[in-house]
């Protein structure tokens, strides 16, 4: 599977708990310029700003483990954008799902949330 192929699986995997968790998706892979957000979601007045990775191993780390800190201000910039141009979002929080193939060939996912550094 090409790395395009597993990002795209793994956003559908997140979207879908995020669903199954009452979330509303407001947008799948927004762009402003050379800014993205992998999903925004809201759910009871909060807008959340939702960073995805997905590995098909762990071999070298987990997910999560990829976001540093450049990659945090990349986000920060792309959210400011974003409630920039839809400025009924006053409160919002950045959360991080990590999808990974497990040793038996099915897919974990972790949720971490109010992610911020």
């Amino acid at each position: 599977m090409k790395n395009k192929d597993t990002g795209f699986l793994g956003e559908n995997i997140a979207t879908n708990h995020l669903l199954k968790l009452g979330f509303a998706i407001l947008e799948r892979n927004w762009r402003y310029k050379h800014l993205e957000i992998d999903i925004v979601a809201s759910k009871q007045g909060l807008l959340h700003i939702v960073e995805v990775k997905t590995r098909s191993s762990v071999d070298f780390g987990f997910p999560e483990q990829m976001i540093n800190a450049p990659k945090m201000q990349f986000l920060k910039n792309a959210a400011a954008h974003y409630q920039y141009m839809h400025p009924q979002w006053k409160w919002l929080q950045f959360d991080v799902i990590a999808i990974y193939k497990t040793p038996n060939d099915t897919w974990a996912l972790d949720y971490f949330e109010d992610v911020y550094f």
